[in-house]
């Protein structure tokens, strides 16, 4: 497998290569910075807006002829907003990723944003919030994130209704401005391409741009409570938020390790225990996840009003259970899910330039799949025993949303 290169701009922009000779295709992923958590309070939403407004024109084309121009390409793309930065992502033939690269930097370096658009884009945002009210368990797990964090990791994606009615066109231009510029941005490749090649290329049209960057703050945390929010449904959906170690700590992959057997299949604790045994629920799981720097794990389920608190308590006691130890089978089963995961992802030019992307901006570094594979494997049944009595998960926020508050 391929070790991954990297290179960085005079201007601050990375450069990640992981060339795959045997892969006809290649993929890139461009992560900028910009996400929900550096939205000013009172803008709520700028990020998600600007990275829709982008695609209406850039550089001498209008929206029309720029998306003619990446199909001329055979460009497969897609773009969105997270908490922590935006991204687009293109998959294409190695031979057309120079002209591309080119059309991406008039995107981000020269968009057009112009004024006949920002309407249909604010309209766009505003039904992508109320599409949250229609998804119980996306609306709850939006809530808990709130709750947990006191910081701007916190802050909503979609925005709220009273922030995105305020925004205007000069505000979004001015954030454009202030967020947008090389200093943080990673331009990560992968597939049947020579990094030289790509080095060149995104140096010819990148190297020449300038622009803010807003930074990350700090994650801050509030003390571990219970809320509800009350709808009219028929189901109650349940949250539960952990904190966990960070991408890059000692006992990350045994935390991962753990996720995947509580929630790793239809042999995982919480299907066995929640569903199987007790029939307390359809659906039940548990998924890790993190910011830079912070780490936390999420446990949900949807279960009927009369059923709520007893598959709360049962889903606790799964969780809290693992801090007496896991199985060697269980272990193993976890190693291997986690390991096809990898393999499955090597064969993805475009999972893999996403990974790498991601790798960069969460932990400095880029990492080649052999890697990864190493530290999963190097979790001995000791050492996950050790970290889940030194770090059990205990003490969690916890949501409920439906008609019924859970006690």
């Amino acid at each position: 497998m391929a070790v991954p290169t990297v290179d960085t701009l005079d201007n601050g922009l990375h450069v990640v290569v992981e060339e795959q000779p045997w892969n006809p295709g290649v993929s890139f992923t461009i992560l900028v910075p910009a996400g929900a958590v550096n939205d000013p309070p009172e803008l709520q939403g700028a990020a998600s807006m600007l990275e829709t407004w982008l695609w209406k024109g850039a550089g001498p084309r209008d929206a029309r002829l720029f998306a003619d121009s990446l199909d001329a390409l055979g460009v497969r793309r897609q773009s969105g907003t997270g908490i922590e930065y935006t991204t687009f992502s293109a998959s294409l033939l190695p031979e057309g990723l120079p002209a591309a690269l080119e059309l991406y930097a008039d995107l981000l370096m020269r968009p057009r944003l112009p004024d006949d658009a920002f309407e249909s884009v604010r309209s766009l945002a505003l039904q992508e919030l109320a599409a949250v009210e229609d998804q119980p368990m996306r609306k709850l797990m939006q809530h808990l994130r709130r709750e947990a964090f006191t910081s701007s990791h916190g802050q909503p994606v979609e925005g709220t209704r009273e922030t995105l009615e305020a925004m205007t066109p000069a505000v979004l231009r001015a954030e454009h401005a202030r967020r947008y510029g090389p200093e943080g941005t990673i331009v990560a490749v992968a597939g049947g391409v020579e990094p030289g090649v790509v080095r060149r290329a995104v140096e010819a049209h990148f190297g020449a741009w300038r622009g803010g960057r807003a930074g990350e703050p700090p994650v801050a945390l509030s003390k571990p409570h219970g809320f509800h929010v009350s709808q009219e449904t028929e189901q109650v959906q349940i949250g539960l938020f952990y904190e966990d170690v960070p991408p890059g700590h000692y006992d990350f992959y045994a935390a991962r390790l753990a996720a995947s057997i509580l929630s790793g299949g239809m042999s995982s604790r919480l299907f066995t225990e929640v569903r199987e045994k007790r029939g307390l629920v359809y659906s039940v799981g548990a998924s890790p996840g993190s910011v830079k720097g912070f780490g936390y794990l999420i446990a949900y389920a949807g279960t009927m009003p009369e059923r709520a608190s007893d598959t709360l308590e049962v889903i606790r006691q799964v969780i809290s259970g693992l801090r007496e130890g896991v199985t060697r089978a269980e272990l193993d089963r976890a190693k291997v899910g986690l390991r096809a995961d990898l393999v499955l992802a090597g064969e993805s030019s475009r999972a893999r330039a996403a990974a790498l992307a991601r790798d960069m901006f969460i932990l400095g570094r880029a990492r080649g799949l052999e890697e990864v594979e190493a530290e999963v494997m190097d979790v001995t049944l000791d050492r996950i025993d050790l970290f889940l009595s030194k770090h059990p998960y205990e003490n969690p926020w916890v949501g409920t949303l439906g008609p019924v508050e859970v006690a």
